[in-house]
């Protein structure tokens, strides 16, 4: 036996003897992100539908307000617009931007298509409008329609819009025929009224200064040479007034200023007074 085989047998190192550690258990995230995902999705959708449902009962509102305070129709056509999101507005309490406007709408003997843009509206508290502002726009028959019950227009005149003019002809009967005439009024707003000035005349043809008709036709001139007047405080609320008029194209349209106080005051809300 040699001196190799006499040597006793020694253990193996520790280090050689360790084992590789056991592998870390990865955490599935996706679970979880996908949770986030659906909850942020049932978020949107509970926002739209609370958005939609804010929406549509704003819009009824005002519809029905509009309706109660022009004593119009039940079933008029209305429509609403409020800009941007409702909901944030609902919280404020404060409308930014609303807009109204129907078609063919009756207020006394006024007929036409109404615009209204108010802005800053409180939906609750005991505060004033922001700003606002409206137009009515009337055709030629509505306008025919809106003078016809004035004394001292002219039976059977006929209305034509013809910017920057309303032209207005009649004929008037000498030594037994009928002259025609053409009389051009300029529109304009006179203290809340609608008014109608002569601004040119044109008899067969020929174009006459005032004077000149009245001298040919005497008192039969005065009804197409006077300014017609027509009130319509009487039938809006006294915290809307007309500020101005002009012929645009084939139509006449009117510029109406609105008290910001009129949605507080109820006296702003009841119809106006004609002098």
């Amino acid at each position: 036996m040699s001196a190799g085989d006499t040597q006793p047998t020694r253990p193996l190192p520790a280090w050689s003897l360790q084992t590789a550690p056991p592998a870390r258990r990865r955490r599935r995230v996706w679970p979880w992100l996908l949770a986030l995902l659906v909850v942020a999705g049932l978020a949107v959708v509970a926002w739209f539908v609370g958005e939609a449902v804010a929406r549509d009962l704003v819009t009824r509102t005002v519809r029905e307000q509009v309706i109660t305070t022009l004593a119009l129709p039940p079933d008029q056509q209305i429509d609403v617009e409020v800009a941007g999101a409702v909901l944030p507005q609902l919280i404020r309490g404060t409308l930014d931007d609303l807009s109204i406007s129907s078609d063919d709408v009756t207020i006394g003997p006024l007929t036409g298509d109404i615009a209204v843009d108010v802005q800053g509206v409180p939906i609750r508290g005991n505060a004033d409008l922001a700003a606002g502002s409206g137009t009515v726009t009337l055709d030629a028959a509505q306008l025919q329609g809106l003078l016809s019950g004035l004394e001292n227009v002219p039976d059977g005149a006929e209305l034509a819009l013809d910017a920057p003019d309303v032209r207005l002809s009649t004929s008037f009967p000498v030594f037994g025929v009928e002259v025609p005439v053409t009389v051009a009024v300029v529109p304009s707003a006179v203290a809340g009224d609608l008014a109608l000035t002569p601004s040119a005349v044109s008899v067969a043809g020929a174009e006459l200064t005032a004077d000149g008709v009245r001298d040919q036709f005497g008192g039969l001139a005065d009804g197409v040479l006077r300014t017609w007047t027509v009130c319509i405080a009487g039938d809006l609320p006294a915290g809307i007034t007309l500020t101005d008029l002009v012929v645009e194209g084939d139509r006449l349209r009117g510029s109406f200023a609105i008290d910001p106080a009129i949605v507080r005051d109820a006296s702003l809300q009841q119809n106006g007074t004609c002098a």
